[in-house]
């Protein structure tokens, strides 16, 4: 389940996807599957291949994209990897407590 996000936002993430580029949403989520984690990072590209590149250097493997066929494909960041993946990116402010 995810909550925390504006529509704005959202919309936001969709266009910088649109153009290309790698985007960053991140909001609260619950899933039973995952305790520990209280929110998610969500990192997306139209270009697969870009996507999957900018993954590689984080260890993260193309099979984890999840490929929509709304063109919104992404990777989901969890835990201590996306605490790691946003600092190195330099995404402080989507780091939340």
């Amino acid at each position: 389940m995810a909550f925390g996000i504006t529509r704005k936002e959202l919309q936001e993430w969709k266009e910088k996807i649109d153009k290309g580029e790698i985007a960053f949403l991140t909001h609260y989520w619950l899933d039973d599957r995952f305790p520990e984690s209280k929110t998610v990072t969500k990192v997306g590209c139209n270009d697969l291949q870009k996507l999957i590149e900018w993954g590689s250097q984080y260890g993260l493997k193309p099979e984890w994209i999840d490929k929509r066929k709304d063109g919104y494909s992404h990777y989901d960041l969890l835990g201590t990897k996306q605490k790691d993946i946003l600092k190195k990116e330099g995404l402080l402010h989507h780091l939340w407590t």
